[in-house]
């Protein structure tokens, strides 16, 4: 069994709504591999009055006999109900129940008029009780039609929503050998992330080299052929989906680049990226001075680096590999790793950014750019405060042009806090330390600071 980390707020969460005297439903959803599923057990590990019933493809009338045979195990009397869906979560919900229907999506897939149905218990009998009714899905696009948008039948009627998501850096480490460095775990985060069913499913005591070429690269590795297993259970024409995440991590990020990689109309680019954002698998970002909404300057990017990894470097060249064979991670992957990365470190430095200047309280965290003017790491503060940074994750130290070239950047990005005037304090995130020039200029100046990586990595 998957180990289970963190989500001490989803348990908190889920453990209220069982204990509440009212009827309580409860949605929970997101991508595949985060663990809902766990973190459903775990919430009722110390519960006797919970069904956890986890549908499969099959006919209405099987997954029917199934559930019962699942209630049954806590609740005898099911068996004398009439077997329909709103006779027999009525009567759990009359036993004050918790019921838990994992996979709702395959339920909705063998009768699409369960969410009406379940509209009309809750509304006539279920509300009246202090059951609690769990529906947990993957299937984002599912959940969202058969439960959160606004013409579904369940819309407004669940009391609680869990919208999982990849666990953060620091949860994440609990997956991670205690013996490895800084170096090794950003490496680890910048290919894997935060998603348990990658973490927990290979070995980490072994190099880097060695994991990625026996489970990734390998055709029979654990997750050779995850993206695309996600992905095809999600859509049902992807081919022009895996073009387009082809192109994002080939650095194709905006609209018109991506449509003219792809070879596709531009105006027609929109109707593919937004479904991929539903899906938690890309987002638009666009400069942090910028409206999100107005901007025109927005960049896409994919947020799993599993995803990112995979289409750079795996998708349909797995022929390579093979005649490469155990050769194929020193001679392809390993010279462009630490710019592979560096993109998931610039996020670290991001995130880092409250904890390492802790005095000051951040209004908004971000990226800037214009043109070919970028910034990685921009942060306003409530102070009137603008903290810029850069990040290099290379293997040569941190040099003075990249504290100027941080310094003329910083100049260009307009920002008007309420206090009026903006004070402005300078970053430097580095993988290899700093030449002795910055050092010096670092102790000189009260506007500069110096942060390596275990800086960053230290929660």
């Amino acid at each position: 069994m998957e180990r289970f980390v963190n989500r001490e707020d989803e348990l908190s969460r889920l453990r209220r709504c069982y204990d509440s005297d009212d009827a309580e439903m409860v949605v929970i959803f997101g991508r595949r591999r985060l663990g809902k599923t766990q973190l459903v057990q775990h919430s009722l590990a110390e519960r006797d009055d919970a069904v956890v019933y986890q549908a499969t493809e099959t006919t209405s009338q099987i997954q029917l006999d199934e559930f019962v045979d699942v209630a049954a195990d806590t609740f005898p009397g099911i068996t004398d109900i009439k077997q329909n869906w709103e006779a027999l979560l009525g009567y759990l919900g009359d036993q004050d129940g918790i019921v838990v229907l994992d996979e709702f999506p395959y339920l909705i897939d063998a009768d699409e008029s369960l969410p009406s149905v379940i509209q009309r218990l809750w509304d006539q009998r279920f509300q009246n009780t202090a059951g609690t009714l769990i529906l947990v899905g993957s299937s984002i696009s599912m959940m969202e039609e058969a439960t959160l948008l606004g013409n579904s039948p369940l819309y407004g009627r669940f009391t609680e929503k869990l919208d999982l998501r990849p666990l953060d850096f620091a949860a994440a480490q609990a997956f991670v050998p205690d013996d490895y460095s800084p170096e090794e775990r950003v490496f680890t985060w910048g290919i894997f992330g935060g998603v348990p069913y990658y973490l927990d499913g290979i070995d980490l005591n072994q190099d880097l080299g060695t994991v990625l070429t026996k489970e990734v690269l390998s055709q029979k590795g654990y997750l050779h052929n995850e993206p695309e297993y996600v992905l095809r259970t999600e859509l049902t024409d992807p081919n022009r989906y895996f073009a387009i995440l082809t192109a994002l991590a080939a650095g194709k990020t905006t609209s018109n680049e991506i449509a003219q990689t792809v070879g596709i109309d531009g105006k027609q680019i929109s109707t593919y990226t937004q479904k991929l954002e539903r899906l938690r698998l890309i987002e638009r970002e666009v400069p942090i001075t910028e409206e999100k909404a107005k901007s025109r300057r927005g960049r896409y990017r994919l947020l799993d680096p599993l995803f990112r990894f995979w289409f750079r470097f795996v998708y349909g060249k797995e022929d390579r590999y093979d005649r490469l064979g155990e050769g194929a991670y020193e001679a392809v992957i390993e010279p462009e790793l630490h710019d592979f990365v560096s993109q998931e470190f610039e996020t670290l430095c991001q995130d880092a950014l409250p904890r390492l200047y802790s005095e000051k309280l951040f209004l908004d965290i971000g990226r800037w750019w214009y043109k070919e003017h970028e910034v990685d790491v921009v942060g306003f503060t409530t102070d009137g405060t603008m903290v810029v940074g850069e990040c290099k994750f290379t293997n040569s130290p941190l040099d003075y042009r990249a504290l100027s070239s941080l310094e003329d950047h910083a100049s260009e990005i307009r920002w008007t806090p309420d206090s009026g005037g903006v004070d402005t304090e300078y970053a430097l995130f580095t993988r290899s330390g700093a030449t002795q020039s910055v050092q010096e200029t670092v102790s000189e100046r009260d506007d500069l600071q110096l942060f390596n990586l275990s800086d960053v990595t230290d929660s």
